[in-house]
């Protein structure tokens, strides 16, 4: 087998499952045609006016910091367990790391985007 054929047997075969897999539960799924199915749900508090309103940008921003520092601890994990087999070249390369983070959060600092406001 050629890697072509190889590669177009995969791909179909991975088209196929997934469009078995999407007719078999539109198939075998619940339908209900409920028209308040269509309404805007807000933690089971009927919505007062027009549910499209602008709020904060900052708790976005909270939430890219936060991930911006979870996946630095999750890669921090991996390094610590080889540490000494990288050897000075590991280590100038996880500095490198968090002196980027670090920059990173000296910037949204120095733009006040910790300032719960």
């Amino acid at each position: 087998m050629s890697n072509l054929s190889l590669f177009l047997a995969v791909f179909l075969t991975g088209i196929v499952l997934v469009v078995a897999g999407l007719g078999l539960a539109l198939l075998l799924s619940p339908k209900s045609f409920n028209p308040q199915k269509g309404e805007p749900y807000e933690c089971g508090i009927p919505t007062h006016g027009t549910s499209w309103m602008q709020f904060k940008a900052g708790y976005y921003l909270y939430a890219i910091l936060y991930l911006m520092f979870d996946v630095e601890a999750i890669f921090l994990f991996p390094w610590a367990t080889i540490v000494r087999d990288l050897g000075m070249n590991g280590l100038v390369s996880i500095l490198f790391f968090l002196l980027i983070l670090s920059l990173g959060l000296a910037y949204a600092w120095r733009k006040g985007v910790l300032k719960w406001k």
